[in-house]
């Protein structure tokens, strides 16, 4: 998913490179416009995967079906969440991906994703890079994840890894944003978070969403949190 791309030569590379590792399903967050016919030329013998391409106008409606989001970044702190390799996160996208939706969201060229889109992933991948020359062409990222994760693919079929005994079937990322919300108005309940303190309320918020978002619920999960939120909400009138 490649989020506000600027340049039409890169989404059809992009396009090009997801096909290339066997991949197919490309979406685009307010693209431009017109996607010129350098796209066109650049995509060479994938244009159906650039002409099938999903148009969407925000992240949010982009990945609302998904039950993980995984970012793309090259920068790293202790504020944008876990980040892994892209080898690592290839494999637990994955494993994920088997029974599950996952979109892997790339930045703009210049700046990558934004913080508030980082919100929205459960994980981060990042690719090892020289220090003198750390950034990308949007493209090359596309292709070199792309690369992992058809790799992972791969020794998944030879090494034929544990599976889980049952088939684990995520809820999607609209339902989680509700379940966010309501789990942030009981804490407030519960005044766990002092009054006020929005810097502290954004950063646990930010925290539950990381470590919910990569990890992903099953409906009775979900079931079961708003089931412990309702017998809070019994319990401390509001």
């Amino acid at each position: 998913m490649l989020v506000e791309p600027k340049e039409s030569g890169n989404i059809g590379s992009t396009a090009r490179a997801i096909k290339n590792m066997g991949f197919r399903n490309l979406s685009l967050v307010s693209p431009p416009a017109v996607i010129g016919e350098e796209a066109r030329w650049l995509a060479c013998n994938a244009l159906d995967v650039l002409e099938s391409a999903e148009r969407f106008n925000a992240v949010a409606d982009a990945v609302q079906d998904k039950t993980l989001v995984v970012g793309t970044s090259r920068r790293v702190g202790k504020r944008r969440g876990m980040i892994v390799s892209v080898e690592e996160g290839a494999e637990r996208v994955l494993d994920v991906a088997r029974d599950n939706k996952v979109a892997v969201l790339f930045g703009r060229e210049a700046k990558g994703l934004l913080n508030e889109e980082v919100e929205e992933c459960g994980l981060l991948i990042t690719i090892p890079s020289s220090k003198i020359q750390p950034s990308l062409n949007l493209a090359q990222a596309v292709l070199i994840t792309a690369y992992e994760l058809s790799k992972a693919e791969f020794k998944g079929i030879v090494r034929k890894p544990y599976r889980r005994q049952e088939e684990k079937l995520l809820i999607d990322h609209k339902t989680l944003t509700a379940l966010y919300e309501r789990m942030s108005e009981v804490l407030s309940l519960l005044e766990y978070i002092p009054r006020g303190d929005r810097d502290l309320a954004k950063k646990i918020m930010s925290n539950l969403k990381h470590f919910i978002g990569r990890a992903g619920i099953t409906e009775w999960e979900l079931n079961m949190l708003h089931g412990i939120c309702t017998q809070i909400e019994k319990k401390i009138p509001k």
